[in-house]
């Protein structure tokens, strides 16, 4: 089974560096991007388990971002969580066609358990 991949968007290093730290101790492999614009070739070469994508990433934006992988027929599998200080974040998420959100500022064990809760359910 290996490792489940995770792919990170976010333009905040420090949110990509805590989030890989716990990530990792949890046993996933970590990939991150600061851009958006390139998703479909980063989906590509790191062909991740699941995408965890920030709302204001740059350039093209996380509800884009988000619908290029969805509209893709090798990604749209893949779950992501969009992730947003919006308090409209439920409805960003939707327009995205993201399959779950996580409201900013998240705690650590909202993440993890939003992560397992993802990619166990992409088991059965």
């Amino acid at each position: 089974m290996g490792n489940k991949k995770i792919l990170l968007f976010d333009d905040d290093v420090n949110i990509l560096e805590v989030c890989t730290i716990i990530l990792e101790s949890s046993g996933y492999q970590v990939a991150t991007s600061q851009t958006s614009h390139d998703i479909i070739e980063k989906v590509t070469e790191i062909l991740p388990d699941l995408i965890l994508m920030d709302n204001w990433i740059p350039e093209i934006g996380g509800i884009k971002a988000t619908q290029l992988v969805k509209n893709h027929p090798d990604f749209k599998h893949i779950p992501v969580i969009y992730v947003s200080a919006n308090s409209d974040i439920h409805l960003l998420a939707e327009e995205a066609g993201a399959d779950s959100y996580l409201e900013k500022p998240f705690n650590l064990d909202d993440l993890e358990n939003q992560v397992k809760l993802m990619l166990d359910t992409e088991m059965h």
